[in-house]
């Protein structure tokens, strides 16, 4: 699913985009790249997905491999066949939803032989794995569980998943596998607990749809009114206006405008994510210099009714 907190940041770096090559780039050209990259975000939770498959699918072809290679071993002839057998990956592969989304889109990992294969290595050479092999006797929720493991511990914190992801695609990055990861995450969970349909939907509804588009043309359309509240204050300050970074700028003015036109999001849930974006993206200093210059602003327009939510 593509929550908010991933919107926000696609926003951010849109505009970022958008103010740097303005000159050459539509307002229609940002808005179709910045639908084109929360497309890919979707994407890539299931492609994360199909991975689980993909992996297994992998290891039981090196088992039959072995099986019939010259003078196999009689590990090799009575391979452990636990997980390749793996009940949530039958259940990933049952899917209609899933397998419908991976197949309109083409998704597969089977072209990168040499990354697939490196990274089963990891798998089967990590505690988590080794473990699960050993166990006496498995069941549907370990079944579940090992491979919740594996990408908390193996699959997502691997700088080689990140590499090739960004590689794949320029719009994915640390941000989109960190979130599209827990929702992985919470998709095994779900299917451990028997949940009738458990890959999450695009948008949860469609306010959420909605809410990146109307948020980066809002943006836009309030930037130099926003950018004359921010000064009033920066000012106040003693701050050299010239000198706000970029990025700050542009962060500050999202948050005013969600702050404005967005009711049903409240004022503190605004300011934290935008801190923290600030904190994220631009200098070290600037969730502290986002934090003043916002609290400031919201308060002056809480003085004159422009903000009346909580």
């Amino acid at each position: 699913m593509i929550n908010r907190v991933l919107i926000r940041t696609k926003v951010i770096q849109m505009l970022y985009s958008y103010q740097l090559t303005k000159a050459d780039k539509s307002l229609t050209k940002a808005k179709k790249e910045l639908q084109q990259s929360l497309d890919k975000s979707y994407e890539l939770y299931n492609a994360l997905l199909q991975l689980i498959i993909d992996l297994t699918d992998l290891q039981e072809r090196e088992i039959d491999d072995a099986k019939h290679k010259f003078l196999p071993t009689r590990e090799e002839l009575n391979p452990n066949m636990r997980f390749v057998e793996n009940q949530l990956v039958e259940k990933l592969r049952g899917n209609e939803k899933l397998q419908k989304f991976v197949t309109d889109n083409n998704i597969t990992w089977r072209d990168d032989e040499i990354f697939l294969r490196l990274l089963l290595f990891k798998v089967t050479s990590s505690e988590e794995y080794k473990t699960y092999m050993a166990m006496e006797k498995t069941d549907f929720a370990s079944d579940c569980e090992v491979w919740y493991q594996l990408m908390k511990k193996v699959i997502l914190p691997d700088d080689d998943v990140l590499d090739h992801l960004e590689n794949l695609s320029v719009y994915w990055n640390d941000d989109d596998l960190e979130i599209m990861g827990q929702f992985v995450m919470k998709t095994i969970r779900k299917i451990a607990d028997g949940v009738d349909d458990p890959i999450s939907p695009k948008y949860k509804d469609e306010e959420d749809s909605k809410f990146g588009e109307q948020l980066f043309t809002k943006s836009i359309d309030e930037r130099v009114e926003n950018d004359q509240l921010i000064d009033k204050f920066v000012r106040s300050e003693r701050w050299d206006t010239a000198r706000i970074a970029l990025m700050d700028r542009i962060i500050m003015c999202t948050a005013i405008t969600e702050i404005k036109d967005f009711p049903s999001i409240p004022v503190n849930v605004t300011m934290n994510e935008y801190i923290e974006l600030a904190k994220n993206f631009s200098t070290p200093h600037s969730g502290q210099f986002v934090n003043g210059i916002l609290n400031a602003v919201v308060k002056y327009l809480r003085d004159r009714g422009v903000v009346v939510k909580q």
